[in-house]
């Protein structure tokens, strides 16, 4: 390949990272939103410049090089210095007109946001929130790889490079097939779980675990064969009779307003909680404003939601 004095532009190092997070021309393509040929373009463009190839093409599918293994992670830093150069001048301009990156899991987004958003925006009015799902280990990794900004996840963190903000306390609901022997009552003792078939998410979720856990405490039997890709799919299996589950509280309140199909109830004195917060990288210009999103989350939670989760102090 023939070398060239250009240097890389912010765009090509962008679609390097892309490209490699995919390991696919077309879905990084679609998630940059640009054609295809005009992607591998640019990869070529930028393997000139650099004059190294930085992916290999097999019947696996687009591989990195060696050379490209070696520079992804510096990409990655150029890229992150870059956004925070733009988050600090943001931030000394005080107008937080910037498009945040917002992560958040498919388990909370859905059933959270709709309700935060909107208050949100009244109280800043220039601001946009760019949201992505994702499993939360994976979110806390994009928080520090610099492609979320922000992100709403469940505590314990894993990532003690990330600063946090405590958001909200949620119940997960015990849910029943309307004709299970354990529908109609309020509240279970804990020991009745014992041997009952418990459906649960994939295990890339924290939910997944935090239910494996009450399984093994109370000797309730975890159904690894029919694990559920979303809340959806879980509901219905329970609605089908292959198993009971527990669901979060915000997905309850938000999706099951026919009761005819499942009953909903709680373990007595054994609530089953799970907290979020809202995290971001502790070296992050936008830090204060960041603190003072997390706030009036909170709030907002508390005037709308303080019937189905708690807003933490």
């Amino acid at each position: 390949m023939a070398s060239t004095a250009q240097s890389p532009s912010i765009k090509q190092l962008t679609y390097f990272v892309a490209v490699a997070k995919h390991s696919n021309y077309r879905r990084a393509a679609e998630e940059l939103g640009m054609s295809q040929p005009a992607l591998t373009n640019q990869i070529t463009l930028l393997e000139s410049t650099l004059n190294t190839a930085l992916f290999e093409r097999s019947r696996a599918g687009t591989l990195l090089s060696p050379s490209g293994r070696d520079l992804l992670d510096a990409a990655r830093q150029v890229l992150l210095s870059m956004k925070e150069f733009e988050d600090l001048a943001a931030a000394m301009s005080d107008s937080h007109q910037t498009t945040y990156r917002l992560g958040v899991p498919p388990t909370v987004g859905p059933y959270l946001l709709p309700h935060v958003l909107p208050d949100l925006h009244d109280l800043h009015i220039n601001l946009k929130l760019y949201v992505r799902e994702a499993a939360h280990r994976e979110l806390q990794k994009d928080v520090l790889d610099g492609i979320h900004d922000i992100a709403i996840v469940p505590l314990p963190l894993t990532a003690p490079q990330l600063a946090m903000e405590p958001l909200f306390i949620e119940p997960l609901k015990f849910v029943v097939p309307v004709n299970h022997s354990l529908a109609g009552q309020k509240y279970l003792t804990p020991s009745k779980l014992r041997g009952e078939k418990i459906l649960t998410l994939e295990e890339k979720h924290h939910f997944h675990h935090q239910v494996q856990e009450i399984c093994e405490r109370w000797g309730a039997d975890l159904q690894r064969d029919y694990e559920g890709t979303s809340l959806d799919t879980l509901r219905q299996m329970v609605v089908m009779g292959m198993g009971v589950a527990f669901l979060p509280g915000l997905y309850v309140h938000s999706e099951m307003h026919d009761p005819k199909a499942l009953y909903v109830c709680e373990l007595r004195n054994f609530p089953v909680l799970r907290k979020h917060a809202l995290v971001w990288r502790a070296n992050a210009p936008n830090r204060t404003f960041y603190r003072e999103l997390a706030a009036d989350i909170r709030t907002i939670i508390n005037n709308r939601l303080r019937y189905v989760i708690s807003a933490t102090r």
